[in-house]
């Protein structure tokens, strides 16, 4: 099936997750594929293992005549790429938009919600594959055991849907999914209300629907760890009753599923200290994380190197970050990653240090804008049979194997 035939893609932001995955699917489906982001990444070796052209850095001159332009949600109007695509008077889609496309040519299951989507999807899409019924997925992270983050196979087309910038709306699967309801995108949404009118829409156009907080957490022996894990396993098997997989057969494979990287990901272990990390944000999320961190280390102690994301973030839940990070032995906080957003005076990490220094007093904490300062003061503290913990989503990944350097 190659749906895409004779239609050229250009991918403005082509090394994300998101768009990594939309490029690999469009040139299996058959369109002349290619694109540009500012960095080097995993994703863009994976895209040029697949034959896929890739300009780091953003030039005009790079943008094909005649190519349709797809643009990721963390480029600004002001790219040299969209400029010359406007003066062209070429046709954009945004990263939504193309996704929507590829939805709607496929019996598709899309999964959304606040927390635990990417797990959840790579949980169907395993399912999927190991039962032989050969998925097509776009996944926002790596599943090993899945070899990537895309595929396009002839069977469902499984898919993560965002809220982030409304995009989701535009997506209409055959089944849709919630995991759950929560306020994480503060520059879009005034409230979770208005998260949850959004959602609900949704949901209501969708031939059948999951929603997550209507069902228990799953008891069974899975390979990932904690309860939101047995939460999104529920809402994956829920998924894959409504897409004809009998419920015997889904949990018989299921606990053969490892994970997605960078959700309580194992890194190593140096000097019997254990390093993990994960894409943790919200507080749910670190929350969740850091429960999962405790029933692992056992009797040992739990450090965590966090990166605050996004100022918008930041400025609203600095206090609730500051609670979740409560339930660690000893805090780093770096500066914010900025990813898509300008700086806001006054906003910084210090905010989650100062709230969380009147939350617990005494705790060994520490304002370490840059992740070396970060890796010191960790390093400096652990024992064996110690828990080290980074999480965010921005770069706090390259703190892990710094660590594991620094005990070496």
């Amino acid at each position: 099936m190659r749906p895409l035939e004779g239609r050229r893609f250009w991918f403005v932001g082509i090394g994300g997750a998101g768009m990594s995955a939309l490029a690999l699917v469009a040139r299996a489906w058959g369109a002349e594929v290619g694109g540009s982001d500012r960095a080097r990444s995993s994703y863009v070796e994976r895209l040029e293992a697949a034959g896929i052209q890739v300009a780091i850095g953003h030039d005009a001159a790079s943008v094909p005549e005649g190519a349709e332009v797809v643009v990721s949600s963390a480029i600004g109007e002001d790219n040299p790429e969209l400029e010359v695509t406007r003066a062209r008077g070429t046709k954009t889609l945004r990263r939504g938009e193309l996704l929507a496309e590829l939805v709607a040519m496929r019996n598709s299951i899309v999964v959304a919600g606040a927390h635990g989507k990417t797990t959840t999807t790579g949980m169907i899409a395993f399912v999927l594959d190991r039962l032989g019924l050969d998925p097509a997925f776009l996944i926002g992270g790596e599943i090993p055991q899945l070899d990537g983050n895309a595929r396009a196979g002839e069977g469902w087309l499984v898919a993560e849907g965002d809220e982030s910038d409304r995009s989701l709306e535009l997506l209409r699967p055959r089944i849709a999914v919630l995991t759950n309801v929560d306020l994480d995108h503060h520059a879009t949404f005034a409230s979770e209300n208005e998260v949850r009118e959004l959602f609900d829409r949704w949901l209501a156009l969708a031939p059948e629907s999951v929603r997550g907080d209507e069902l228990e957490p799953v008891d069974l022996d899975l390979a990932v760890a904690g309860e939101h894990n047995r939460r999104n396993a529920a809402v994956a098997l829920a998924a894959l009753e409504l897409a004809g997989v009998e419920r015997d057969d889904a949990t018989r494979v299921l606990p053969e599923f490892s994970g997605v990287g960078r959700r309580f990901e194992r890194r190593g272990e140096a000097r019997g200290v254990a390093v993990y990390d994960d894409y943790g944000h919200h507080p749910r999320e670190i929350a969740a994380t850091l429960a999962a961190a405790r029933d692992t280390a056992g009797s040992g102690r739990v450090l965590v190197l966090f990166q605050p994301h996004l100022y918008s973030r930041t400025r609203h839940l600095a206090h609730e970050l500051a609670h979740a990070l409560a339930g660690a032995d000893a805090v780093a906080v770096t500066s914010v990653y900025a990813a898509r957003e300008e700086p806001v005076p006054g906003v910084e990490g210090r905010l989650v240090v100062e709230a969380l220094a009147a939350e617990r007093p005494g705790m060994p904490l520490a304002w370490t804008p840059e992740l070396a300062d970060a890796v010191r003061f960790v390093s400096r503290r652990v024992r064996p049979g110690d828990l080290v913990l980074t999480i965010g989503a921005g770069d706090i990944e390259r703190a892990g194997p710094l660590l594991l350097e620094e005990l070496a």
